[in-house]
Order: C-alpha cells, then sequence, then structure tokens
C-alpha cells in the first residue's frame, strides 16, 4: 500500500493506447470528404447560373417585314390606265426583289370587270367607282384585294359628299358621279371644275348634247394624243356626246374628291360654252354662242 502524502496527487494508472486506424481507411475518409467537397462545389455553380437566367432575358432578333411598295393612280384614269399602271409598277417591284408580285395587269382587269353591288348606286360597272389615291401593296397583295381597297376610299370619301342640290335637280347619285368623270377629264385648272360642272348642269336643262369630246373618245377607246374621226363624231355610239343628247351610259374615268364636290355643288353662272385657252390650261367660258365661235376663230380652233 502506497502511502499518500497530504498534497500530493497519487499517480493514477495509464490507460492502455488503442491502435490507430489503419492508412487505408484514412485515406478513404479524406476521398470521401474530398467528394463531398466537390459536389458541393458543383451545387453552388448552378445555383449562381439558375440565378443568372432568371435575369433580364434579352428580346430575339426578328427580320424586318419587307417595306412596302407604293403605287399611285392619278385622278381621272380610266380602269384601262390603271391595270396598266399595276403593271408598271409590278415589274419595277419583281426587278427590285427578284421576285414577281401577285398583282398584274390582266389579274386587275379581271379584279375590276363586272358588275358589282354599290351602296347608294345599285349594281354598277366599277368605271368611276376605283377611287385615285396612293396605295400599298406588298408580293401577297392580290389585285382582288387592291380593287377592295379602292372601293373602301370610295366610299369612305362619298360619304362625304352633300347631294342635296343634285336632288332638286333631279340627278341621281350615278349622275353626279359621271358628271365628276367628265369635269376630272375636262379640268386641268382647280378652280375651273365647278364652272365646267355649270356648264353640265346648264346643258342638261337646256336638252342641248353635252359636246364633250372626251366622252367620245371613252365610247371608241381613241387616246388624247390622236384625232376623233369625222365618222365617230357622227356617230349613234352612246358616248358621243356631240350628237346624243343627255349624259353617257357610264362614267368616263375616276373622278376624285375635288371633282365630285363640283358636281354636286357647280358654281352659279349662265354659260353654255367653254373652248381651252391657248395656255392649254384654263379655258374661256361664254353663255353666248357667238362669242364661243369668235373665240375659236381669233385663236384658230
Amino acid at each position: 500500500m502506497v502511502e499518500q502524502k497530504r498534497g500530493v496527487i497519487a499517480p493514477q494508472p495509464r490507460r492502455p493506447e488503442r491502435p490507430g486506424p489503419p492508412r487505408a481507411a484514412i485515406m478513404r475518409r479524406r476521398l470521401v470528404a474530398l467528394c463531398v467537397l466537390l459536389a458541393a462545389l458543383i451545387g453552388l455553380g448552378f445555383a449562381i447560373a439558375g440565378v443568372r437566367d432568371r435575369g433580364p432575358k434579352k428580346t430575339p432578333t426578328v427580320a424586318a417585314a419587307p417595306k412596302p411598295f407604293r403605287i399611285v393612280f392619278p385622278e381621272g384614269f380610266t380602269r384601262v390606265d390603271m391595270a396598266s399602271r399595276v403593271r408598271s409598277v409590278a415589274e419595277i417591284a419583281a426587278r427590285e426583289r427578284r421576285r414577281a408580285p401577285r398583282l398584274g395587269e390582266q389579274a386587275y382587269l379581271a379584279a375590276s370587270a363586272g358588275k358589282r353591288f354599290i351602296p347608294g348606286f345599285g349594281r354598277r360597272r366599277l368605271e368611276g367607282f376605283l377611287f385615285p389615291a396612293t396605295y400599298q401593296f406588298t408580293g401577297r397583295t392580290t389585285s382582288g384585294q387592291l380593287v377592295a381597297a379602292q372601293l373602301r376610299a370610295f366610299r369612305r370619301n362619298w360619304r362625304t359628299i352633300n347631294l342635296a342640290y343634285a336632288r332638286s335637280k333631279n340627278l341621281t347619285p350615278y349622275d353626279v358621279l359621271t358628271i365628276a368623270s367628265m369635269v376630272e377629264k375636262e379640268a386641268v385648272a382647280p378652280d375651273e371644275r365647278p364652272k365646267i360642272a355649270r356648264v353640265i348642269y346648264n346643258r342638261l336643262h337646256e336638252r342641248m348634247p353635252l359636246q364633250i369630246d372626251a366622252t367620245t373618245r371613252y365610247g371608241f377607246h381613241v387616246p388624247g394624243t390622236q384625232s376623233l374621226l369625222q365618222s365617230q363624231l357622227n356617230s349613234d355610239n352612246p358616248y358621243n356626246t356631240r350628237k346624243v343628247v343627255g349624259l353617257p351610259p357610264t362614267p368616263i374615268a375616276n373622278p376624285g374628291l375635288a371633282s365630285i364636290q363640283a358636281a354636286a355643288h357647280p358654281i352659279a353662272g349662265d354659260w353654255l360654252y367653254f373652248v381651252r385657252k391657248p395656255d392649254k390650261v384654263h379655258h374661256f367660258f361664254t353663255a353666248s354662242e357667238r362669242a364661243f365661235n369668235d373665240y375659236k376663230n381669233a385663236h384658230g380652233f
């Protein structure tokens, strides 16, 4: 028995040392720890990428649509003139885009042929209703769609016309449109439209032939660059207003809004005659047949 001195701790028996883990086990533990660390790093990378993906997205780039072409129909063009203009513009479009558009001369003539029901006018041929303006088209636009756009433009503009005065003179809407087409073909100076309309009103009232050669040209398909034959001027063609009293059967062109307004609201005046002045722009107006003939003789007409 060991004697324990006061203030001194007796020595404790030493625990036996445990043997350390084998080296292979240590390597396995380190490998597992490394795999866990790599997995954590990979997961963190996916999380960061997910946050970036949820950020603002860029709008995908879309190719701009081809710029549409324009086709201009001047006031006073006939249906045949418009078909010719369609051919010219379609050829330009084909050269620029290297692809033929669906619009074409024959297709336009077919789309505008025959009669259609026009509100306020009944079933009519489309001459006079193909409103002259600037229209846009693409390679896929059809002639039927172009004609439909012209008819919509006509209805939109026609709604602005007050026909009260024309009705007081027993003229129908179709009569007004027909007069407007003649005004369009005869007037060059814009301010003379209401005067030319008044001459037509006065001659109708007096039951005089209108004697507007533009109607005869239309009836015989004679362009303005050619002279009318005496046989044509003596004919009974319903468009020959040199001989046939009253309005021609249909409009002879497609008038613009200004000529339609003039035909519905002619200016006051007693004129019965007018003749082109030497400047080929303005007209000489008179109520006297003698003054009319004197003016023509003085200027070699």
